[in-house]
């Protein structure tokens, strides 16, 4: 039988039974919000998403500050989102401001809220990156028959198979993906790579591309079909450089298509690649204004 997830909105009355007495058995994260606040609403919403995902590890109660003003009196609370750990009867975590999912991953890991088939991601991650991609596939394969339903170790195997140039089985493995896993920010990802190499296998490719420019540079199409095929190998800098290039000299170019490439392939990016994501935006922000 299944755990249900621990998710409960608190007030003065309960605080001492609910949050205080509960933390010595588990974890108790409580948010000060306000209903108001889209900040604390999000986070509320990726609070209780986790605490589904680890249904039973630790619980998450809300305070809404309007109706329980002595208890953010009580407990210091200036600002909304507020995030309060409880454990043993005691305040062991406080932090004021809006905390990201990944943030909120962290914390609860250093708590001992984590999933082993997540845990086994990180390292299949880290030797792919290392190079060590056999052995990332041996760590997502053990993950995955771990928790079977874990889309993210799925996401991750594609994602392999993307680098070394499996696009026959990334496609076929993709596919089986529920549809919500397929329109996750990773999922998103995903489809963009994708369909960046099925674009590059119809362009001349990147050595005719570059000859082509080296007698024209103002060869605008060979510029823009290069810089699909650098995507395609991960070349994303090299990539942005032929596009911003194309948006200085030409920026009507296909009703602005280079402009329109630059923003699909940062919201691609954002996923794996926050920062660089952030930088490409940041550069294209500044040209335009």
């Amino acid at each position: 039988m299944s755990k249900e997830a621990l998710v409960l909105e608190v007030g003065e009355s309960g605080f001492s039974r609910y949050v205080l007495d509960n933390s010595h058995k588990l974890p108790v994260l409580v948010e000060f919000m306000g209903v108001w606040s889209e900040p604390c609403v999000v986070m509320s919403d990726v609070l209780a998403g986790l605490a589904s995902e680890f249904a039973g590890q630790f619980i998450f109660a809300k305070v809404d500050i309007d109706e329980q003003p002595a208890l953010a009196k009580q407990y210091n609370v200036e600002n909304v989102p507020s995030l309060l750990v409880f454990q043993n009867g005691e305040v062991s975590f406080a932090e004021q401001g809006l905390l990201k999912e990944e943030e909120l991953r962290v914390l609860l890991h250093g708590l001992g809220v984590f999933n082993e088939a997540d845990e086994l991601r990180v390292q299949a991650r880290s030797q792919h990156m290392a190079g060590n991609t056999g052995e990332a596939i041996v760590l997502l394969t053990k993950a995955i028959q771990q928790d079977p339903g874990n889309t993210g170790v799925v996401m991750d195997m594609v994602q392999i198979f993307i680098d070394i140039g499996e696009l026959v089985q990334a496609k076929e493995l993709f596919n089986r993906l529920p549809d919500s896993a397929r329109e996750s920010s990773m999922g998103k990802s995903l489809i963009g790579q994708l369909t960046f190499v099925d674009l590059a296998a119809k362009t001349e490719g990147i050595e005719a591309l570059n000859a082509r420019l080296a007698k024209d540079a103002n060869d605008h199409a060979a510029r823009f079909d290069l810089s699909v095929c650098l995507v395609a190998g991960h070349d994303y800098d090299g990539a942005m450089a032929q596009l911003f290039s194309l948006l200085e000299t030409n920026p009507d170019y296909r009703d602005g298509a280079a402009r329109e490439m630059i923003v699909t392939i940062s919201n691609m990016l954002s996923a794996n690649h926050p920062e660089l994501a952030g930088a490409y935006r940041k550069r294209l922000s500044s040209l335009l204004n």
